[in-house]
């Protein structure tokens, strides 16, 4: 294994304990994947059954598109089952959008109940306005088992790097581990800001639309990855008290 890719696995398990952190979990379901640094196209991908707060380094599965195991966990195959919804999901991703190095998809409450609503995500805070004219969304098709659902999810997607898929959760993806996790981290408070607004039953104020495109350019702006960067390494420190041990 290269110290690129076992790099990847560190950051890759650490996402999942802050995904963890910030309550983003759906007991064993929900994934997130990464791409593999080199020429081929393979990714990581948890080992299904393991909580993610139990994530490790050695834990992550590395399967190539077509969801082949490529790399088994301390070379035991009864140890390397991988979701087949979740391979279908990120498989899509990772072959369309190149540039995106880690995909993340979860089932939160909020981010299911926003994915329930007609409208979809609405511009009536700071953290939806980020993703103003930038949020795509796929219509549900039942549990994402079918291959040829793949060319309908990434013809959705477009060149967003998030997407709401209807009635089933959120998706959010990175050039980076650290830039995806900035993605997902602000799309669930968006979906929970919006889910409490309603809860309250006043009339919503939203921005005029030069304002959302304002602040939709504000957050793509200059020192974007710089600032997903910082917040990155900020989120790190979360783990270091008690669970370190996700390098292992």
């Amino acid at each position: 294994m290269t110290r690129a890719e076992w790099s990847t696995r560190c950051d890759l398990a650490a996402l999942y304990r802050l995904l963890d952190h910030f309550r983003m979990t759906d007991l064993i379901d929900t994934h997130i994947s990464a791409r593999v640094p080199g020429p081929e196209q393979h990714f990581l991908i948890n080992r299904y059954g393991v909580l993610f707060h139990e994530m490790r380094a050695s834990d992550l599965v590395r399967v190539d598109y077509r969801g082949d195991v490529v790399t088994l966990p301390g070379g035991d195959a009864a140890r390397a089952k991988v979701n087949a919804a979740g391979f279908t999901i990120h498989s899509a991703v990772h072959v369309a959008r190149p540039d995106l190095h880690c995909v993340i998809h979860t089932h939160t409450a909020a981010g299911m109940a926003v994915a329930a609503q007609r409208d979809g995500l609405l511009p009536i805070s700071q953290h939806a306005l980020k993703f103003y004219g930038r949020v795509a969304y796929h219509d549900y098709e039942g549990v994402a088992l079918d291959l040829d659902e793949r060319a309908r999810l990434v013809a959705d997607l477009g060149q967003a790097n998030v997407m709401i898929l209807r009635n089933h959760g959120l998706l959010a993806a990175g050039r980076t581990i650290g830039a995806a996790f900035r993605e997902i981290y602000m799309l669930e408070r968006a979906c929970q800001a919006q889910v409490q607004a309603l809860a309250g039953g006043q009339t919503l104020s939203i921005p005029p639309v030069h304002v959302c495109e304002k602040t939709a350019a504000q957050f793509g702006g200059c020192g974007a990855d710089e600032f997903a960067a910082f917040a990155w390494q900020s989120a790190l420190r979360l783990l270091e008290p008690g669970a370190p041990d996700y390098r292992s």
